[in-house]
């Protein structure tokens, strides 16, 4: 179990997956960096964790299946698995864009990934959970409403 915001990675190619894997342990601080090339073991992997809170950097075509279903996969151990997520892609065509926005992700990346996008797109995940956070050690009065929720 991570004691922090992991980001996971799916992509069936390994290359791929490496590339981004390493690109985002430059700079990620705030949980473990994991990643897979198979969505079967990426999903087995996700059901059976304790958090269900993570970011995604999801490939958009896994083999015979697509980044989105992997999404629609999980969703019920990871409520905001769609808008914590990143799709990348080959081809970032209108079909890919639309899919994208009716899935509630707002973050697409193109390959060839470039560093600074995935680092953007990454932080931009993270830092809700940290303003969160924050908020949330900061105002007593906040936390105990969320306590109650």
């Amino acid at each position: 179990m991570s004691d922090g915001l992991d980001v996971i990675i799916v992509d069936d190619d390994p290359d791929v997956c490496e590339l981004i894997s390493t690109t985002i342990e430059r700079f990620y601080a705030w949980g473990k960096v994991l990643s897979f090339t198979d969505p079967e073991e990426a999903t087995y992997y996700c059901l059976g964790r304790d958090i269900g809170v993570a970011i995604f950097v999801v490939d958009v075509f896994l083999g015979g299946s697509s980044g989105f279903y992997f999404l629609d996969t999980i969703e019920e151990k990871f409520p905001t698995a769609h808008s914590d997520a990143i799709i990348v892609t080959g081809n970032a065509s209108d079909d890919v864009v639309n899919m994208c926005i009716a899935s509630d992700v707002n973050h697409l990346i193109e390959k060839p990934v470039r560093p600074y996008a995935l680092q953007l797109a990454v932080r931009a995940i993270a830092e809700k959970y940290l303003k969160f956070a924050k908020r949330l050690f900061n105002d007593p009065e906040f936390a105990k409403n969320i306590a109650n929720f």
